[in-house]
């Protein structure tokens, strides 16, 4: 069943072509019925499967090779698959109704997308996981650029190619290590050899290879460039792939393999410090920005930082608050996003400078968007604000660097409330703005979704207690490899955490209060982002195009002679290198007596091998290349090998008559062939010149 749960967002690919131009006002609901399906069973899943143990499957893949087709779903396997599903299901609807053409190829690609990202949380072996890994990177590469007529939307889907498919390269190098350590690329006997891969001295190159795929991926600290440029896509790409779905895949992996590769210095300070950099360059980036997508990517960017940050923190909490984050994330970010796309889908317009007053045309819209709100800013009984109570928690009780990530986490909280506050109320308070597009209310589709996601928000956070013990416990229990028992509530008492809670919210009430002020302030600090990493990515490609065409220009000549002289000199050093490297060069003790007829040959050969490199006329060398393989016929002969010799003279033969018929044709062509009285066609040919 879970190879069947991962195949058919493939086998789906067909029913959209089917289903598209038939159905195209209602398909965005008809193609949502397979990824419901899929996150029924996958909840029913999570819901009652023991959590100290996993569904398996294993079908042949390679047989030949040992290579197996192996899945496994535990309990941090199922909330992502829960979430992909999910989330994916109110895409579809959602896509429906905010595409206006190309809905094929869309539908299509998106079904690709969300099998990929299925592999990945299911695959139990490490080589499965890479090729979902990178189809993820493919796919999302497709519905970036799917506005393929601008060039911002083709090359920001290329960017993101580049980094996430360069960071994959890398992880691909630490699976190999990591399997040759452990000997097996199997994830779920990779789960009991943390302390031999810990202890192995591959250990710091495995982590730091697999480190790069994660952070690549999960849009950390130098390579969050890339995130905010692809918001060149549609929203529906936006709310799926870049807040709820593929940008956590670096998450999960730094999840799954905690662990294996997690309890080390290293990793500590390594997760924790490039988080809390991620987690407050995504929160100072994201109050700079007016438009909303670019807000909501960067306040991504900080929320990703913010995961890691829990991940790599040595208090042992700071693994379930990570995964409360995530849940909350998924759901009010992926609503956020979605309300983003149906405002300026129905004013035109996504910029909150020139928005403004659109309560009275988009009332279902506006309530949306607070009850999201609410969550992002963690206020009230929602899931977000115990998420946001967790994390000051980890923070309060981490041993490491506590003075740094205390005021951190504070400042990116604020920053979140004051995001909230710009979301809510920038866009539907204030004066009525004048819009490209007269505003009215969304169709059903555009805001169903969001409303989905913000009500269970509020729900799960209304019922801690239920959703920690059947969506979080089994979760934290696959991390950490033990039972662990999560107990959520709403209200922990007086205590730092509530404290530190109710300053970020007071902070960033300020913020937003100040936030033109703020924009005036950091305008000039603009420019530092001309020597930030966009700039160093944009150099290395520059280069790398300059490098790859002298190069080539370099190597592609246009003249045989120097494509064969560097094959052979390339032939020549390689083979020489490896036989002086191995035993040196062997010379037979004794050497076989040499007869003057077989001197005499290899020295006519010699001599017409050098005529033939050094003549000028076509003719000559044909003629000498022609004596090497007669002389090298009669070898064969002398060596007692009569079909070897009869073969080469015949090939020999064929091939002269060959190469001389083009030269007889010119010449009977332009009347310069004479052939006199007495004179064979042989000699004059081998006597002439051209």
């Amino acid at each position: 069943m879970l190879l069947f749960a991962v195949l058919s967002g493939f086998i789906a690919v067909a029913l959209v072509f089917l289903l598209v131009p038939r159905y195209r006002k209602i398909v965005g609901w008809l193609l949502a019925l397979l990824p419901v399906g899929l996150a029924v069973y996958f909840f029913a899943l999570l819901l009652t499967q023991d959590e100290m143990q996993a569904v398996r499957s294993i079908y042949p893949w390679v047989p030949n090779l040992g290579l197996n087709l192996h899945l496994r779903a535990d309990g941090l396997s199922l909330l992502f698959a829960v979430i992909v599903s999910g989330i994916g299901a109110l895409i579809f609807i959602y896509a429906g109704g905010y595409l206006e053409q190309g809905q094929t190829p869309f539908f299509a690609w998106l079904f690709i997308f969300m099998a990929a990202m299925l592999g990945v949380v299911l695959a139990d072996n490490l080589l499965l996981l890479y090729v979902f890994w990178e189809l993820t990177s493919l796919s999302s590469f497709f519905l970036i650029g799917f506005e393929h007529e601008r060039s911002k939307a083709r090359d920001a889907a290329l960017q993101a190619l580049l980094v996430t498919s360069a960071g994959g390269l890398a992880m691909l190098g630490g699976f190999v290590l990591l399997g040759q350590t452990a000997g097996t690329y199997r994830i779920s006997a990779l789960l009991e050899q943390g302390d031999v891969i810990r202890s192995s001295p591959n250990y710091i190159p495995i982590l730091i290879l697999i480190l790069l795929g994660a952070f690549t991926k999960s849009a950390q600290f130098p390579f969050h460039f890339w995130l905010p440029n692809a918001m060149e896509a549609p929203t529906p790409v936006s709310a799926y792939l870049h807040s709820a779905t593929m940008v956590k895949a670096g998450i999960y992996l730094l999840a799954r393999f905690h662990i294996v590769l997690g309890g080390t210095e290293i990793w500590l300070y390594v997760l924790s410090i490039v988080g809390a950099i991620t987690m407050l360059i995504g929160a100072y980036l994201a109050l700079n920005k007016t438009d909303l997508k670019q807000i909501l990517a960067y306040s991504t960017i900080s929320a990703l930082g913010t995961m890691v940050l829990l991940l790599g923190l040595e208090y042992s909490g700071a693994v379930q608050a990570a995964i409360v984050f995530l849940l909350a994330h998924a759901m009010y970010k992926g609503a956020l996003f979605m309300l983003a796309g149906s405002i300026q889908h129905e004013t035109g317009a996504r910029d909150v400078e020139v928005l403004g007053g659109l309560r009275r045309y988009m009332p279902v819209t506006m309530v949306v968007t607070g009850l999201a709100g609410l969550s992002l800013a963690g206020f009230g009984p929602v899931l977000g604000f115990i998420g946001k109570e967790l994390l000051f928690e980890s923070v309060l009780e981490s041993e490491q660097s506590r003075y740094f990530f205390i005021p951190a986490a504070v400042l990116a909280g604020a920053v979140n409330v004051a995001v909230a506050l710009i979301l809510f109320i920038r866009p539907f308070f204030g004066t009525y703005r004048q819009t490209p597009k007269k505003p009215h209310r969304a169709p059903v589709s555009l805001w169903f979704g969001p409303a989905l996601l913000a009500g269970l928000g509020i729900v799960a956070g209304l019922l801690p207690a239920l959703t920690g013990e059947s969506i979080i416990s089994p979760a934290v229990t696959s991390i950490l490899g033990e039972q662990y028992e999560v107990q959520l509530a709403l209200w922990h008492g007086l205590n730092p955490a509530l404290g530190l809670s109710a300053l970020a919210i007071v902070l960033g009430t300020l913020a937003y209060l100040g936030w033109k002020n703020w924009r005036k302030w950091t305008t000039p600090l603009e420019s530092l982002s001309k020597v930030g990493p966009e700039r160093w990515y944009l150099i290395s490609l520059q280069g790398l195009d300059s490098s790859a065409a002298a190069l080539t220009k370099f190597l592609q000549s246009g003249y045989l002679r120097y494509y064969l002289l560097t094959i052979i000199i390339s032939m020549l050093v390689l083979s020489g290198f490896t036989i002086v490297q191995g035993q040196g060069i062997q010379w037979p003790e004794e050497l076989t007596e040499i007869h003057f007829y077989e001197a005499a040959l290899a020295v006519m050969i010699l001599i017409a091998a050098g005529v033939a490199v050094r003549t000028t006329s076509r003719l000559t060398a044909i003629a000498a290349l022609g004596i090497v393989g007669y002389g090298i016929a009669l070898i064969f002969l002398l060596f007692s090998a009569p079909d070897l010799a009869m073969t080469q003279f015949l090939i020999e033969s064929l091939t002269v008559i060959l190469l001389f018929s083009p030269f007889i044709t010119c010449l009977n062509s332009h009347n310069l062939l004479r052939i006199r009285t007495g004179s064979s066609m042989l000699s004059y040919l081998f006597f002439s010149e051209v």
